[in-house]
Order: structure tokens, then sequence, then C-alpha cells
């Protein structure tokens, strides 16, 4: 009797089965570490969102329940260089200037070039240059032109941001290289690279010199405004417009063009007739004084015989040309 032997599964189908099971297992935790490394990508790209910093929203769950805070964007300050000028008739000329010094320097400014004059009337006029702080420049500029009667008024105003800005940054930039420079001075050893770390340094110097002197004029020009005051005790007579030249006009034009042709004929006359005049009295001595001393040259004398002077010699005739054959026949 024959006895049945267990049955057993094929070796290799167990295998694919095991092997399909693994495969399964690994492609499972992959994806869940790509999922994972995403995620903590977002977050980490979510976070200056959350803390407020990119771009101003609050963060989830905070005041407001998730309301955006925009943050007012900061202007830069603006630097405006302002001038002006004003031309005013007062009663008195010296009363009205006083009260501008006075009005200027409760301002916080000063007066700076003055100059006056008298015509001959005895009017005076006074031209003044006053500097007051940008802050109190309308104040001070309404009150100028309340001191009188206003004949002319000007003003103007020049955005130099950009400028100061521009000088600001190379100012710090070219401290940097100055620092630059000293720190490599103390490294250097040898003494050419001394020599010409020194030459660097002190052109660089110079160019941060010049930087921070033009920062400090354009500072003064845009903190305190200038103000050209001129005060007159008369009115101020402008010229009139010229009109198209007519038949008048040309006909003195013409004229002022011929006395001024004549005038100048004169001036060159005037200027030639001294040179003319030596020129004359030295031709005159020559023909009066000097040229009758001069020893005149002797005549040659003829020749002299017994008889008198030999008779001169005649030229002799001369024959006439012989003929030819020809002509003799």
């Amino acid at each position: 009797m024959r006895t049945r032997r267990p049955v057993h599964r094929p070796v290799p189908a167990l295998a694919a089965l095991l092997l399909s099971a693994a495969l399964a297992l690994t492609g499972c935790s992959g994806a869940g570490e790509d999922s994972a490394g995403s995620s903590a990508a977002d977050r980490g790209v979510a976070a200056p969102h959350a803390n407020g910093k990119a771009d101003g929203e609050a963060a989830p769950g905070g005041a407001g329940s998730g309301a955006r805070a925009t943050a007012p964007a900061k202007l830069p300050t603006a630097h405006i260089i302002r001038t002006a000028s004003l031309t005013v008739q007062v009663k008195d000329v010296p009363k009205a200037l006083e009260e501008a010094r006075t009005g200027t320097e409760n301002a916080g400014g000063y007066v700076g070039n003055e100059t006056t004059t008298r015509d001959e009337e005895g009017h005076e006029r006074t031209r003044v240059v006053l500097r007051v702080p940008v802050e109190k420049y309308d104040e001070v500029l309404a009150e100028l032109e309340g001191a009188g009667k206003l004949l002319d008024r000007s003003a103007k105003a020049e955005d130099v941001t950009d400028q100061v800005v521009d000088v600001e940054s190379r100012i710090k930039s070219q401290r940097a290289s100055v620092a630059r420079i000293r720190e490599l001075m103390d490294q250097a050893t040898k003494l050419s690279d001394v020599v010409t770390l020194e030459g660097e340094l002190s052109t660089r110097q110079a160019d941060l010199e010049a930087l921070l002197a033009r920062q400090e004029s354009l500072k003064d020009r845009t903190s305190l405004a200038t103000i050209t005051l001129s005060l007159s005790e008369t009115p101020v007579k402008k010229e009139a417009k010229d009109d198209d030249p007519g038949f008048v006009d040309a006909l003195a034009g013409g004229w002022n063009a011929f006395v001024t042709m004549l005038r100048w004929l004169a001036v060159a006359l005037g200027a030639v007739l001294p040179f003319a005049a030596v020129a004359a009295l030295l031709a005159l001595l020559w023909l009066r004084v000097v040229r009758p001393r001069l020893p005149r040259r002797p005549r040659p004398a003829p020749a002299m015989s017994a008889l008198g002077p030999l008779p001169t010699a005649r030229p002799a005739p001369q024959s006439p040309p012989a003929r030819t054959p020809d002509e003799q026949d």
C-alpha cells in the first residue's frame, strides 16, 4: 500500500509573492517620505507669511482672526531746494529792511548779501538775500509780500532727492574702501607696498572729503530756503516790448548807422594822422635840407686841343649792301 507524500507549493511562486510584498512596502514608505518632505517645504515657504515678515500678512489664528494687516510703506524723505525772488515797493526802505531782518532772524534764519543804492532823486533801492528754514519758508514769504506793494514774484522748487541718496551711498562705499586700504596697510610688510597703499589711501580720502563737502552743500541748500528781496521806494520801470519796425524806425536806424560810420572814420583818421604828419615832416626835411647838401655828380668834360674842343666823332656812313648778278640784270 502506497503512502501519500505531503504536497508542497513550488518555491519560485513563494519567492515571487514575498518580493511583491517587499516592493509594495518600499513604495508606500517612499511615498510617505516624499509627502512629508513636500509638507515640510510648504511649511518653510509659508512661515514668512505666517510671521508677517514677507508681505505683511497676519499669522493664522492671531489677532483679527486671520485678517491681513498691511504695514504702511516707508516713503523716502524728499529733499527740495526752494528759492524765491520778490520785488516790493515800500514807502520807507530802511524800515522795511529792518522788519525783513527781524522776521528772518525770528524764523531761525540769517541775512546774506545786501546791496543798497540811491538814485538821482534820493530814493533808496535795496537788494538783500535771506536764508530761512524750509519749515518757515511760506510764512516768511507771506510776511515779505505784505510789507508793501508786490511788483514781481517768482518761486522755484528743485527736487534733489536722487542726488542726496546717491551721495550718501557713495560716501558709504568710499568709507568702506578707505577702511580696507587701512587694513591692507596694517598687513603690508614691504616698503613698496606701503608706499603704493599710502598713495591710494590719499586719493580715496580726497574723494571722500569731496563727497562730504557736496553732501554738506546739499544739506544746507535743502534745509534753508533762499529768498532774494528787492525793496524800492519808486516803481520799477519795465522796458516796453518792441513792436514791428516801421519806416520811421528804419530811417532812424539808417541815420544811426551813418553817424556811427562817420564816427568810426573820424576815429580811424585821428589814429592815422600822427603818422602822416611825421611822414610829411621827414619828406620836407629831405627835400629842403638834406638833398641840397648832397654832392652833385660832375658831368664828363669834352676833349680839348690847341684849336679848341675837338668835334665829336660821327659814325661812319654805312655802304649799301652788294647786289647779286640777278638784281644787276
